[in-house]
């Protein structure tokens, strides 16, 4: 995969859970996650830019390391979503 088809990934990721957030329900427990998860998943895309920024490798393993901090707080938050038994309407 190339830096820019992975660029475009992560921006679609960013897009796939914006849209999921929007189909949370209004509860207070839902608008904690949602803003979390909204957090984390867009910054993804954002944080891999950054790395294709990186000006060296120690900078780019570092910030790659961002990155997948980020994709697992994300994943961390869809599993709280469909354990918590779909809280999506």
């Amino acid at each position: 995969m190339t830096t820019n088809e992975l660029k475009l990934r992560t921006k679609s990721f960013s897009l796939m859970v914006i849209d999921l957030v929007e189909k949370l329900p209004e509860s207070i427990s839902a608008k904690v996650v949602a803003n979390q998860i909204v957090r984390s998943g867009t910054s993804v895309g954002a944080n891999y830019r950054a790395v294709c920024r990186a000006r060296s490798d120690r900078e780019f393993v570092s910030k790659m390391n961002v990155v997948l901090e980020e994709a697992d707080e994300t994943l961390f938050w869809i599993e709280i979503i469909i354990e918590r038994n779909g809280l999506i309407n």
